[in-house]
């Protein structure tokens, strides 16, 4: 009976492959056995060869980093395999867009519902420098001793914060 002082239970890798894990296996630290799906994803994405050539490529305090990348984008892979991580990106980017046009017409909707006296006073301050902020009357202190009169809400959301001229997100034609 042979006896290794690294584990009794080989890591994710080299149980799916497999394969003896040894003590140096470039796999163990970031596919431990109670993760068998991560590697499975991995494996079937990219490959064992691969993936064990992107750790040795990288520098050690990188592969973990490398692993969750690989993991994620293994992941996205197999849930849409044409698009995948660019595919829940382009989904978040149309919902973000979404959301600021019913951000602009909940903001025009409670521009019409404040006194002109007291938005014409506020609006002044709300947007400064081409940035978008919300501001009150109070100094901005939170701690809420300033009066609700002279509160205002505004947020633009004409900045287009993607740097996308076409403003349809992804995915585009050109990628």
């Amino acid at each position: 009976m042979a006896s290794s002082s690294y584990s009794n239970s080989p890591c994710a890798a080299c149980k799916f492959l497999r394969r003896k894990c040894m003590p140096d296996c470039i796999f163990a630290p970031y596919f431990p056995p109670e993760e068998p799906q991560k590697f499975a994803n991995v494996h079937k994405i990219f490959g064992a060869s691969n993936v064990s050539k992107i750790l040795n490529e990288v520098q050690p305090y990188q592969r973990e980093d490398a692993v969750n990348s690989l993991a994620y984008e293994a992941e996205a892979r197999i849930k849409d395999p044409v698009y995948g991580c660019v595919g829940a990106i382009s989904v978040l980017q149309r919902q973000v867009l979404k959301l600021q046009k019913e951000l602009d017409a909940t903001n025009a909707d409670l521009m019409m519902m404040v006194p002109n006296s007291s938005s014409s006073s506020s609006s002044a301050h709300l947007h400064h420098g081409g940035r978008n902020k919300m501001s009150s009357d109070d100094d901005g202190g939170g701690d809420g001793g300033g009066s609700s009169h002279g509160l205002s809400f505004y947020y633009s959301s004409s900045a287009n914060w993607n740097n996308d001229p076409s403003e349809n997100g992804f995915p585009r034609g050109d990628l």
